[in-house]
C-alpha cells in the first residue's frame, strides 16, 4: 500500500514513563525535529506508582504540534504517524466520554504481587507461561485491569455492558488521535497484558475468565505495520495515516535493525530492557526470561523476541539526583562515578520495585552493601552504574542459555548509552563489543520504520538496516576470571535484597 506524493517525514510518537516526546524523521532516519514535556509521576502509596492518562494524552498531543511548528512541518507533509509507548501500563476509560475513570496503573507499580503470588499458589503460573510467554508478575496489564475493575465504583458492570474500555498506552493514544473511532493495539502491546495467547495471536478466553476480565474492554489487534486508521484532521492540521505501532522495546529492537535471529538490543531507560530476536517461533525460556511478540509486518507471521527486564537503570540515577541528592543533575553521575578507580566494594541492588529477570522477586527490595567510613557519594555514585551493567550482565547469560548460542555482540540506545563509563562496564562485564549507533532514539526510530514501511516510504527491512550507522565499538578490556568474580560478588548482594517484604519468589 503507497499512501506516499511528496511527503518523506515521519511523526514518531514516543510515549515514555516519564515524558512524551515527538520525533520528525527524514526517509534517511535522521532525526529532523524532537520537542518533549515531563509529566507528573504520582506515588499514593509504597509500591504504588500512577500516571494521569489525560495528562498524558494533552502532553502528547502538544509536543507533536510543536515539533512541527519548530521545524515549519504542515500535517499534509507527513507520510505518516507512528507510535512507541511504554508498555504494561493500564488505562481504563469511558467510552462515551473519553476520560479515564481513575489513574493509570504504571508498569512499575507492585500493587498486585499479593494476587499474583495467590494465583501461583493455585497452580496457574505454568499455563499463563504456556500461553502468554510471561512469568506471573504484578508487572504485566491484566492484574493491574482486574484490581481497576474491583476498586472502581460501578466499573465491572459497565465493563460487562461494553460502556467501557482498556487499553495500555498505545490504545489510548490511537482512541484518542483518531477521536474514539478506533480501538486498537498491536500484538507486541497485547503480549505485554497476559491476556493474548502468543501461540494464536488471539485474546485467550481461558485467561480472561481466570482474571475475570470482560472481553467488551479489549481494543482489536491489528498489526505493528500498516494503516490502522487516520488522525482527526483537526488535532494536527491535516489528516495522516497511523501506520506503525510497538511497545517501546520492541521498536527499540525494530529500530536497531536486529532483524534477524540471534541478533540482540539493550535499551538504557527508565529500566533496562533486553531484546533478541528469536525468528517466527517462540523459544521457550528456562531462564524467566520472556518470550513476547516482537512486531507482525502486515500479513507476515509474527516476528518473536526473547527479553530480559531490570526494573531500574536510569531510574537510579533519577534516585541519587532525587533520593539520596547526591548530584544535582543525571549528566554528572559520569565524572563522579569516573572520580574513583573502583566502587571499594561498595554494592547497590536497586531493586526499588522489586526485581526483574531472571529473579522476578516482587518482594525483593534496594539495599546499599559494603560501605565503610571510607566510602564516598563517588563510590555510591559508581556502585550505581555498575549495578545497571551487572543486572544486563545476568539477562545476557541467561538469553544466550536459552538461544543455546553464544551472543556475539550488543547494540545499545536509551539516554544512558550516552554514558561511555557505563557503555564500557557493560563491554567489560559481558565479554563481547557493545555498540552504540548514532541514532539511540531509536524506539521512536523503530516506530518511525514500521509507519514508514506501511506506506511505502521504506521498500523491506533490507533497506531499513542500511540505514543504522554505527557510532562507537566499546571493546571489552576485562579477563574471564575479573568477570566472574565480580559477578559472584554481585550474586551475593543480590541474595541479601531479596524476599525483603515477604515470601521471596
Amino acid at each position: 500500500m503507497s499512501l506516499l506524493s511528496h511527503q518523506l517525514l515521519v511523526l514518531a510518537l514516543d510515549q515514555g514513563t516519564t515524558s512524551s516526546r515527538a520525533i520528525l524523521f527524514d526517509a534517511e532516519g535522521r532525526v529532523r525535529g524532537v520537542a518533549q514535556q515531563e509529566f507528573e509521576q504520582r506515588f499514593p502509596q509504597p509500591g504504588w506508582v500512577e500516571h494521569d492518562a489525560q495528562d498524558i494524552w494533552l502532553s502528547q498531543l502538544a509536543v507533536a504540534r510543536s515539533v512541527l511548528q519548530e521545524q515549519g512541518v504542515a500535517a499534509s507533509e507527513l507520510a505518516a504517524i507512528g507510535i512507541t509507548n511504554q508498555r504494561e501500563t493500564t488505562v481504563l476509560w469511558d467510552r462515551s466520554t473519553g476520560l479515564p475513570l481513575a489513574p493509570a496503573i504504571v508498569w512499575q507499580d507492585r500493587r498486585t504481587a499479593a494476587q499474583c503470588d495467590a494465583l501461583r499458589e493455585a497452580g496457574h503460573e505454568a499455563l499463563i507461561q504456556h500461553k502468554t510467554g510471561l512469568v506471573l508478575d504484578a508487572y504485566f496489564s491484566a492484574t493491574k485491569l482486574a484490581w481497576l475493575l474491583d476498586h472502581t465504583p460501578g466499573a465491572r458492570a459497565r465493563a460487562e455492558r461494553g460502556e467501557l474500555a482498556f487499553g495500555t498506552m498505545d490504545s489510548w493514544l490511537i482512541w484518542n488521535l483518531t477521536s474514539g473511532k478506533v480501538h486498537a493495539t498491536d500484538p507486541s502491546n497485547a503480549s505485554r497484558t497476559m491476556l493474548f495467547n502468543i501461540r494464536t495471536q488471539e485474546w485467550d478466553d481461558e485467561l480472561l475468565a481466570l482474571f475475570n476480565i470482560p472481553v467488551q474492554l479489549l481494543p482489536r489487534i491489528v498489526p505493528s505495520s500498516g494503516v490502522l486508521g487516520m488522525s482527526d484532521a483537526d488535532l494536527l492540521g491535516a489528516a495522516v495515516p497511523i501506520g506503525g505501532v510497538a511497545g517501546d522495546q520492541q521498536a527499540a529492537t525494530f529500530g536497531q535493525a536486529c532483524h534477524r535471529p540471534g541478533m540482540a538490543k539493550n535499551t538504557y531507560g527508565t529500566g533496562c530492557f533486553m531484546l533478541m530476536n528469536a525468528g517466527e517461533q517462540p523459544v521457550v525460556s528456562h531462564n524467566r526470561l520472556l518470550t513476547t511478540v516482537g512486531w507482525a509486518l502486515g500479513e507476515r507471521p509474527p516476528v518473536y523476541c526473547l527479553e530480559g527486564s531490570v526494573f531500574m537503570a536510569g531510574a537510579t540515577v533519577q534516585w541519587l539526583r532525587d533520593g539520596l541528592q547526591i548530584i544535582q543533575s543525571a549528566g554528572e553521575v559520569e565524572a563522579l562515578a569516573a572520580s574513583v578507580s573502583d566502587t571499594g566494594d561498595v554494592f547497590l541492588v536497586p531493586a526499588f520495585a522489586g526485581l526483574g529477570a531472571p529473579h522476578w522477586d516482587g518482594h525483593a527490595r534496594a539495599a546499599l552493601l559494603g560501605m565503610t567510613r571510607g566510602s564516598t557519594r563517588a563510590h555510591i555514585a559508581r556502585a550505581a552504574l555498575e549495578a545497571i551493567a551487572l543486572q544486563s550482565a545476568e539477562v545476557f547469560v541467561a538469553m544466550a542459555d536459552d538461544a543455546g548460542v553464544p551472543l556475539r555482540e550488543l547494540r545499545v540506545d536509551g539516554g544512558a548509552s550516552a554514558n561511555n563509563l557505563l557503555m564500557q562496564m557493560q563491554a567489560n562485564v559481558l565479554g563481547v563489543p557493545v555498540l552504540r549507533p548514532c541514532t539511540t532514539e531509536t524506539s521512536a526510530l523503530g516506530a518511525a520504520f514500521l509507519a514508514g514501511l506501511a506506506v511505502g516510504l521504506w521498500s523491506d527491512t533490507d533497506q531499513l538496516a542500511s540505514l543504522w550507522q554505527l557510532d562507537r565499538v566499546f571493546d571489552p578490556a576485562w579477563s574471564a576470571d575479573q568477570r566472574e568474580q565480580l559477578m559472584s560478588r554481585w550474586a551475593q548482594a543480590v541474595l541479601r535484597s531479596r524476599g525483603w517484604t515477604g515470601q521471596a519468589a
